[in-house]
């Protein structure tokens, strides 16, 4: 794992150009590894994503009684299934800051029954998991809360399911739906699982790459549109014998950016137009805000062909990936709003909050609203100390403050706590100055 100094200093880069090789999708890594444990039969799974939010479900299904193995020094696992069960009833698992681990997790643990507890860092413990809490225990599970009512930690014991309909609201979190998603094959052993989504459903495209992964362990889902989700009798999980994890294409946006704000052309590898990530949907933006995109089956160019131009778009399908739009409406030709982005206030940190202080230290005008974001770029970026708030993705994104405009002034932009990084994409650093020539730190 890299290991970073309490800060970098970005030079500044007029130019960014230059190929990088992805690191592996979070959200198929985490999803790919419990469903191949709850499967019958072992999974080589080539590619997974070497990252601390990966660690923590590796060694949660180690202490489950998962058995795993990695080949060699590679990123390539084998993992051998539980055939629809955790050998080990009775846990403490520690769930770090990941989402994508404890709610899945939380969901098939409730379902199985046993008695487990799951908690996590500080910040986990603010992160909401009430509404997947309620659609659980209204249907015969057992979750209590032992901090405070609607976040963890969790104490899981062994329920009773008398009902086979779950119904979850869908504002907050997809999460929530995937993890149920992900557990009804483990209720729908003599009837089949309806999941009822109330109110609108944001970040959709991580529901289609759940239902996709599921489709590869054998399970199918009947849908009516976004409203209902339904999981046939019988059905269980069985090993693909092997599968491949895409490139990450939130880790994507900050290097196609770089090539849209600085000339390009930047080429990924690992994700492109076959991409089952609906992050991939960032281009679209860029090619809004005026960059010009190349894509193949499994990478993605960007070049610029000019100054940025503005948006006003919402951005509820691709929230991860649009915090790098907020920070590249600081090259664009006047206001960009991004609508429809309240999500981000229940992540890592509070995004909203953040991302508009920090624009503000390199002289942006921003506006936040409850879920929107309205950014005014400055005529000059000026120097900064950018706080990362713990957040992977606030310290990726602010390294583009480095490019271009800061170039012109000579102003060095300074990353505080780099390693936050590490969730995700241990060497971003490295890949960034790869590109970004001449931003040696």
């Amino acid at each position: 794992m890299k290991h970073y100094p309490h800060y970098l200093e970005l030079q500044p880069a007029m130019h960014a150009r230059g190929t990088v090789q992805l690191p592996g999708s979070k959200s198929i890594s985490n999803r790919t590894l419990l469903l191949a444990a709850l499967a019958k039969g072992s999974t080589q799974i080539f590619d997974l994503l070497a990252s601390d939010d990966t660690h923590v479900m590796l060694t949660a299904l180690q202490t489950l009684g998962i058995k795993w193995e990695q080949v060699g020094d590679t990123r390539d696992y084998v993992v051998h299934g539980g055939d629809g069960a955790f050998p080990v009833h009775h846990a403490d698992l520690f769930m770090g800051n990941a989402g994508t681990a404890i709610r899945p997790l939380t969901a098939a643990l409730a379902v199985l029954g046993g008695d487990y507890r799951l908690h996590g860092v500080a910040r986990m413990h603010e992160r909401p998991i009430g509404d997947l809490v309620d659609a659980l225990n209204a249907v015969g599970t057992q979750i209590d809360y032992t901090g405070v009512p609607g976040f963890p930690p969790l104490h899981i014991r062994r329920g009773h399911i008398h009902a086979h309909t779950m119904r979850v609201r869908g504002g907050v979190s997809s999460q929530f739906l995937t993890a149920l998603l992900m557990a009804a094959p483990l209720m729908a052993k003599q009837h089949p699982v309806t999941i009822e989504v109330i109110g609108e459903l944001i970040s959709k495209p991580y529901i289609e790459i759940t239902l996709k992964l599921m489709q590869r362990f054998g399970v199918e889902v009947a849908r009516d549109g976004w409203r209902a989700f339904t999981v046939a009798a019988g059905q269980h999980y069985i090993a693909p014998g092997s599968i491949h994890v895409e490139g990450d294409a939130s880790s994507a946006s900050y290097f196609l950016a770089a090539g849209a704000i600085a000339g390009g052309p930047v080429r990924v590898q690992g994700v492109g137009a076959d991409s089952i990530q609906g992050d991939i949907r960032f281009i679209d933006a860029l090619q809004q805000m005026g960059a010009t995109i190349t894509t193949g089956p499994n990478w993605i160019e960007v070049e610029a062909s000019g100054p940025l131009k503005a948006i006003d778009a919402d951005f509820n399908h691709i929230p991860d990936a649009a915090m790098t739009i907020a920070v590249a409406a600081l090259y664009a030709d006047g206001t960009s709003t991004l609508r429809n982005i309240g999500s981000w206030r229940v992540k890592e940190t509070d995004r909203i909050a953040a991302m508009a202080t920090e624009l503000r230290k390199l002289g942006a005008q921003v506006e936040e609203g409850a879920d929107y974001l309205r950014v005014t770029p400055p005529a000059e970026i000026a120097k900064a100390s950018i706080d990362t708030y713990d957040d992977h993705r606030m310290a990726m994104c602010f390294s583009l403050a480095s490019l271009n405009g800061a170039a012109r002034r000579g102003n060095v932009i300074r990353i505080n706590d780099p390693k936050c990084v590490a969730k995700t994409f241990p060497d971003y650093f490295d890949a960034f100055a790869q590109i970004a020539q001449n931003n040696l730190f």
